[in-house]
């Protein structure tokens, strides 16, 4: 079995992830590292909860060792990009836990903080700095923050980061650090065509990285759905499943900030103490909510997709999906924020007819079938919808365009005109 020592990193290092907990590397961890360590550029993939966040940190902070700033630099030598707070956060603390034994200043630049503590650190030297893209362009637009620096460019769920609309960004960043050495790019999926051709524009000759854990590394998550006749019998499934003991801490999430409120709402309506998250919220309340989860001042979190990137919670017990997701891939990062760090979790999705067809792309997905259980007393009367066939497009003649075919129609109009 590979050890940390096994991958050559630094004893202040070791010595850190050793008192973390870390006994072995994970699969992602054990690709990574050593072809980072060699300087290449990484097109990387990896499942939620895997250990992708230690394969960028631990050897950007090899390289900060084995590589000291020349007098000349002042700037910031390692920048990772994230797209939430949330991420950006669970990445900075990590930071913070691996370097513990170096010297290293570690920064944080994200949307809703106080622009005066931002402006003290960005004129310091900071040596590994996380940001979201938001914030990071109005100092770069500002001329507060320069990319010349960059040694090592790492962008963390990019694939997240482009569905946002940050490509823009993400390319300026790029284009700006004239002088980096390394660049990393991770996307939850490497299937899409948009990360691919993205990487293809910024990274120079790079390995593809996508891990496959062993089931033991693979989070073991039951799975099943409850079909429901309804949003009020959703409900009804919901409340059984908070009053059951076994549900010790929960995120469940829905597709908007207005189904926050009112889920939120009907919770404390049925006397179920709640925490939400949602885009939209100034950050001090964000903290506030994360801070009541975390310290189990409340059990359940009611959460858009926001939280299914950014909250990095050991302890939670189950995910609820009250709405199913739009999209299958959302699916599998909602369902990873339990069973994490080797523990058992549970992931129970609520589904009505009209969510048929989602459920079937995330089976799809996924690679199986999820199974369909019922609550006693709380059995659907309707039964399984079945999700709406593909329309079929029209036939061509053999070796005749449809083009070709609506001119010869027009023509044979025009001659009985």
């Amino acid at each position: 079995m590979t050890s940390f020592e096994q991958l050559e990193l630094d004893e202040s290092i070791i010595q850190a992830v050793s008192e973390a907990g870390y006994k072995a590397p994970t699969t992602i961890q054990k690709m990574v590292i050593p072809h980072a360590m060699e300087a290449q550029d990484i097109l990387g993939s990896a499942p939620t909860g895997t250990g992708k966040t230690a394969a960028f940190l631990l050897p950007a902070l090899q390289h900060l060792l084995d590589f000291p700033r020349s007098k000349n630099a002042l700037g910031v030598r390692v920048l990772i990009m994230a797209p939430t707070r949330e991420l950006a956060v669970q990445i900075y603390d990590n930071a913070l836990l691996y370097s513990k034994y170096t010297e290293f200043k570690c920064g944080l630049v994200t949307g809703g903080i106080n622009y005066g503590s931002h402006k003290e650190l960005l004129e310091t030297k900071v040596d590994l700095l996380v940001a979201t893209p938001g914030r990071l362009l109005e100092y770069i637009e500002e001329e507060k923050f320069d990319c010349r620096d960059i040694e090592w460019l790492i962008l963390d769920e990019a694939d997240r980061m482009l569905d946002m609309g940050f490509r823009g960004t993400m390319q300026r960043v790029a284009d700006e650090s004239i002088n980096r050495k390394q660049t990393m790019l991770f996307s939850a999926t490497l299937e899409g065509g948009g990360v691919i051709k993205f990487a293809n524009d910024v990274l120079n000759d790079p390995i593809k990285l996508e891990a496959k854990p062993p089931r033991k590394e693979s989070n073991k998550i039951h799975q099943w759905i409850h079909l429901a006749d309804s949003r009020e019998h959703k409900l009804a499934i919901l409340t059984h499943w908070l009053r059951d003991p076994n549900v010790t801490k929960a995120v469940v999430f829905v597709k908007t900030r207005e189904r926050v409120n009112e889920l939120v709402g009907l919770l404390g309506a049925a006397q179920l103490s709640c925490c939400w998250l949602q885009g939209d919220m100034p950050q001090d309340k964000r903290l506030q909510s994360i801070d009541k989860f975390n310290n189990n001042k409340v059990k359940t979190l009611v959460a858009t997709d926001v939280a299914a990137r950014g909250i990095d919670v050991d302890d939670i017990s189950h995910v609820f999906n009250f709405d199913m997701p739009r999209t299958a891939d959302v699916y599998v990062h909602r369902i990873g924020r339990t069973g994490r760090a080797g523990k058992k979790g549970t992931a129970i999705s609520f589904v009505e007819a009209h969510e048929a067809e989602i459920l079937g792309k995330v089976e799809r997905y996924t690679q199986q079938k999820l199974k369909r259980r019922a609550v006693e007393g709380l059995e659907p009367k309707n039964k399984e919808a079945k999700p709406p066939a593909k329309k079929k497009k029209p036939k061509s003649k053999p070796g005749v365009t449809r083009n070709r075919v609506i001119k010869g129609k027009q023509k044979k109009a025009a001659k009985r005109r």
